[in-house]
């Protein structure tokens, strides 16, 4: 079980502008490749979609610069990489399960921070 430490600090690292270092700490502790990242969706996405996966190319694009420091974004694109990794490389996270882990990730560092206020008061 990876400890709310860990995730803590990857949300740290993508709100601070440092998603390529999180990606990599991610990768690590999930025993993945790192998956590439780059800004701006694949011809025939949606607009509206914020983020996707490429199982194939394993890469992780985002709607635009501004992504690169949404925890949530990213998260969820992570899970689908990892949920990914099987023999036939198929697409096997549904976005709910995605959803479920960004948001525990969101919240181990909002638990972090509150612990951070209360013991500077």
């Amino acid at each position: 079980m990876i400890d709310g430490g860990f995730k803590a600090q990857i949300v740290w690292l993508i709100l601070n502008g440092k998603t390529e270092a999180a990606l990599e700490l991610l990768a690590k502790e999930y025993q993945v490749s790192v998956p590439e990242l780059s800004v701006g969706l694949p011809k025939g996405r949606k607009t509206t979609a914020y983020g996707c996966y490429n199982a194939q190319k394993q890469a992780i694009s985002l709607l635009n610069s501004d992504m690169l420091m949404n925890p949530f974004v990213v998260l969820h694109e992570f899970y689908h990489h990892v949920r990914s990794r099987g023999v036939d490389r198929m697409h096997r996270g549904t976005e709910g399960n995605a959803d479920k882990f960004a948001l525990d990730y969101i919240m181990q560092y909002k638990l972090a921070i509150s612990k951070l206020d209360l013991s500077s008061q």
